[in-house]
């Protein structure tokens, strides 16, 4: 169960396990203190478990399992190799050294993800990055840095677009404020190819591209940029994503997820069909000279 091959990577998996522990937890009518006595450990520990927020030792889960009545038989065997597989490394373990823990989550769960519903005010999404477009974006606010870092950092992205490649290719639908596409992120040259890009991003079946035009003043999802993850899995509820400058949020309360869902269905509503990005791509283009 690799990440690069589009199947459940070791943070989806997390999540599911720790919710198939919680359940069982909650229907054993056991506290988080005593399930956290049983391995040795503390309540708090417990709750990040669930919450599949850390890695699983193997005899943890197995004495969880005892502890809540899963005795021998095929459902402890399955679930004690969820956990080993829970704990494979994902491709971007190599990218460790430049990439940090909160965004690692993040990289798991797109990986994951059936579909991902993104609003973007600043960039170009990372998913629809050019090499030399994403280039110029990691060095934003950074300062100099060695270029060994750049190529890395820029090798993650790439590395990222794998998802839209794969046997069954994520479906992203994009809305991107046209103010991301006038920015002259990396100059002229690079604008250019990175809008025509996109234009052949937009044909592709997987994709949806809306271009949010300036018209459109700033009455819907003020708030700024987010992304809606959802995945295949029963197991795994909805996230949305928001990212900040040194963190980011992850929200899965039902609360959350209607109110950020009917904010993008504002936005697609609000921004031009999808059928007339290629138009104004190419009007874009045209402007750039």
């Amino acid at each position: 169960m690799t990440e690069a091959g589009g199947q459940r990577g070791p943070t989806a998996l997390r999540i599911m396990l720790g919710a198939h522990l919680r359940q069982m937890r909650e229907d054993a009518g056991i506290t988080r203190a005593d399930a956290g006595w049983e391995i040795r450990s503390s309540e708090s520990k417990v709750s990040r478990m669930e919450l599949g927020r850390v890695g699983f030792k193997e005899r943890d889960v197995a004495d969880l399992l005892t502890l809540y009545g899963l005795k021998e038989g095929p459902e402890r065997t399955r679930l004690l190799e969820l956990a080993r597989d829970a704990n494979n490394p994902g491709w971007w373990h190599r990218y460790g050294d430049v990439l940090p823990n909160w965004f690692q989550s993040y990289l798991g769960l797109e990986a994951a993800a059936q579909l991902i519903r993104t609003y973007e005010i600043q960039f170009v999404p990372g998913l629809l990055q050019t090499t030399e477009y994403a280039r110029a974006v990691v060095q934003v606010g950074r300062g100099p840095m060695p270029s060994e870092e750049i190529e890395r950092r820029v090798a993650v992205r790439m590395s990222r677009q794998k998802v839209l490649d794969r046997p069954r290719p994520l479906r992203l639908w994009a809305v991107i404020d046209e103010a991301a596409l006038r920015r002259p992120m990396g100059g002229d040259e690079v604008m250019r190819a990175q809008i025509e890009s996109l234009i052949e991003a937009a044909r592709l079946p997987h994709i949806t591209l809306q271009i949010m035009p300036f018209s459109a003043g700033v009455r819907v999802a003020a708030g700024g940029a987010f992304s809606i993850l959802q995945f295949p899995d029963q197991d795994l509820s909805n996230v949305v994503y928001i990212e900040h400058l040194t963190s980011a949020l992850y929200l899965d309360k039902l609360e959350d997820l209607d109110q950020y869902a009917a904010a993008m269905d504002a936005l697609c509503v609000t921004a031009p069909e999808p059928k007339r990005t290629h138009d104004i791509l190419q009007r874009i283009l045209k402007d750039l000279g």
